[in-house]
């Protein structure tokens, strides 16, 4: 989903899976397909699904084949899942779980005033303390996120879809008049999505933090100190480390084992 555009992200994701098999001796494989670039497209054949992040507009493909066919694909797994024991199970990561939050009407999609890039704190929500994907994790546990979009709840409603568990939330700010963004969702057993980037790792993020244009970024939204503070992070393997070393590692977990049990 990334549109040609360069970034960490798939690189790794990419680690993360073959990591996983190495560590696990399961034979694992996986194909890559170019969605927004070049309309490629994964048959509802697979087992397990891992959706990129962008960048972009998640509103900016309505309309268009390649934004109807991750929708089409979303709602054949959805279908799959209804009519059969042996599950499909889908990670959604940033642009697409924008997109999935768009789709099934998930709070409320919106543009952020400015640019979020960084190392933040995560909150777990009562739901998220108790999913699988999070065994591991502290309370807050520190992440990468990087969006000009995010998912809000406006005005404390509830979510339109009642069948959704929100798993983890932004930190409270009460010196700002802003709303919490959404940060994970379980839109049913088998599909979940996280506004942050569970894949990043020290390497990557460390490369994007020493870019003149980030790091200016940074500074002009949250000062020196904070982009020296998030530099010094990298070091500290109870952060982003642990963050990509649990997040998607336990969804695979989860995914497999049940399409095991199945």
């Amino acid at each position: 989903m990334n549109n040609g555009a360069p970034n960490q992200g798939m690189r790794g994701i990419q680690e993360i899976l073959l990591h996983y098999a190495a560590d696990t001796g399961l034979d694992l494989s996986y194909d890559i397909f170019d969605l927004r670039q070049k309309g490629e497209i994964p048959s509802i054949d697979y087992d397990i699904f891992i959706s990129s992040g962008g960048p972009g507009d998640p509103f900016e493909g309505v309309g268009k084949q390649w934004d109807n066919d991750f929708c089409d694909l979303l709602d054949q797994i959805a279908q799959h899942n209804k009519l059969n024991e042996h599950k499909k199970h889908g990670f959604l990561i940033c642009h697409s779980f924008q997109m999935a939050c768009r789709k099934y009407n998930v709070g409320k999609v919106i543009r952020r005033k400015s640019t979020a890039f960084g190392i933040f704190p995560v909150f777990l929500t009562a739901e998220g303390e108790d999913d699988l994907i999070f065994d591991g994790l502290p309370n807050p546990f520190y992440t990468v996120d990087s969006r000009d979009w995010q998912v809000v709840n406006p005005d404390d409603v509830l979510f339109s879809n009642s069948d959704v568990q929100v798993l983890a939330i932004e930190k409270e700010r009460p010196h700002v008049d802003l709303e919490r963004c959404v940060m994970a969702v379980r839109f049913s057993n088998e599909l979940v999505g996280t506004q942050f980037h569970p894949e990043a790792d020290p390497v990557g993020m460390k490369m994007y933090l020493l870019q003149e244009e980030k790091k200016q970024a940074i500074i002009a939204n949250h000062g020196e100190q904070k982009y020296n503070d998030m530099l010094s992070s990298l070091d500290d393997p109870q952060r982003i480390r642990l963050t990509q070393q649990v997040v998607l590692p336990n969804f695979l977990n989860r995914a497999i084992n049940a399409l095991q049990e199945a």
